[in-house]
């Protein structure tokens, strides 16, 4: 029979680099430093845009990448990449956490959902009504939902930055109003602005949530799958002159709130599986493929005991936090500040009876 080690066999050096490893996985988890983080890029941003040559940093943002098969080929800069393509995976996230709040959270209940729904109204109606009143007689009257778009990424890198200190009901307010507000801009844009709007574009994006549905009455509970008609989903909005990262918001929503329906509940798996594993231990003919037999089962059991919403949400988190939120401010926040008059200004009545 084969000796097993045990924890106290494994080498120091190893056991030192597995504590390193969940040190690092927790301090990933903590959102005041992935705020943190935010900040700094957006700093960085600022400074490169001005105490260096400002026009590196615009030409960099403003470099051309193509994707395509020979003759056909999709270029755009990498700031549309980065605000309409990878900020995608952001707003995937926010669109799981509205759904699991819908499921069993704060926007459960029809009370509760009415505040974001109304401030968003609110949000829309009354920047609208300021700028009619203000250029009902100019050409720039038709101007009016302008002032609709929002951008909440900064706004939740704040919130994260000060952590448990603000009420979980803020930062769902928050994100709930900003999804609203989006659902109300492209519906102005449909009616109001069709012109520049292409019908089949929206049909393709409903094409390729149909098929995400599909996959999710088939019991399809990996994610990469949903890649593709996620893709499809973000082609068709970007064809029909809508914000394609309203995508993920759409797939998000989606997103299941309950583990995918078994035949045998994953803790029963998991209890059957560790036993045939004991009894396996001790069988010194206990075959290979046996054992990669139990390997797919505690996979799968390990799999579906959450569902489908946590799982990736929990996955995603630390890749966007790190990586796609900062990559998202630095390529923004480098605003010139070349012109700008910061000097205070000595006011001569303020300071008329002063020597």
């Amino acid at each position: 029979m084969m000796r097993h080690p045990d924890y106290r066999d494994i080498p120091r050096t190893q056991r030192l680099a597995q504590q390193a490893l969940t040190t690092l996985d927790r301090f990933f988890h903590v959102e005041a430093v992935s705020g943190i983080v935010l900040l700094l890029a957006a700093a960085a941003a600022l400074l490169w845009a001005n105490l260096t040559d400002s026009h590196s940093y615009e030409a960099l943002w403003h470099t051309p990448v193509a994707f395509g098969i020979g003759s056909y080929q999709f270029a755009r800069s990498l700031h549309f990449w980065i605000n309409d393509g990878v900020m995608t995976i952001f707003f995937l996230i926010v669109g799981m956490e509205i759904r699991r709040e819908i499921h069993e959270g704060a926007l459960s209940q029809l009370q509760q959902a009415a505040l974001p729904l109304a401030s968003a109204l609110g949000g829309v109606a009354v920047p609208a009504m300021i700028y009619v009143s203000l250029n009902s007689v100019t050409p720039g009257r038709d101007g009016w939902a302008v002032p609709t778009a929002t951008d909440i990424a900064f706004a939740v890198g704040i919130l994260a930055l000060l952590g448990r200190a603000i009420p979980s009901n803020v930062r769902v307010f928050l994100l709930a109003l900003a999804i609203i507000d989006d659902i109300i801009a492209v519906l102005i844009i449909a009616l109001f602005y069709s012109a520049s709007l292409q019908p089949a574009g929206f049909a393709i994006a409903a094409g390729g949530l149909m098929v995400a549905a599909i996959m999710q009455r088939a019991g399809i509970s990996v994610a990469l799958p949903y890649a593709v008609p996620g893709a499809v989903v973000w082609a068709g909005l970007l064809f029909a002159g809508v914000h394609p990262t309203l995508a993920g918001v759409a797939l998000g929503l989606m997103t299941p709130v309950r583990p995918t329906p078994t035949r045998e509940r994953p803790k029963d798996i998991l209890s059957r599986v560790a036993a045939d594993l004991q009894q396996r231990d001790e069988d010194p003919h206990a075959g290979i493929e046996e054992l990669n037999q139990s390997r797919k089962e505690l996979l799968l059991a390990h799999r579906e005991l959450q569902p489908p919403v946590v799982r990736v949400q929990t996955a995603l988190h630390p890749w966007v936090a790190y990586g796609v939120m900062p990559l998202f401010a630095l390529a923004n926040a480098g605003i010139s500040l070349d012109g700008v008059d910061l000097a205070p200004r000595r006011s001569s009545q303020c300071y008329s009876g002063l020597p």
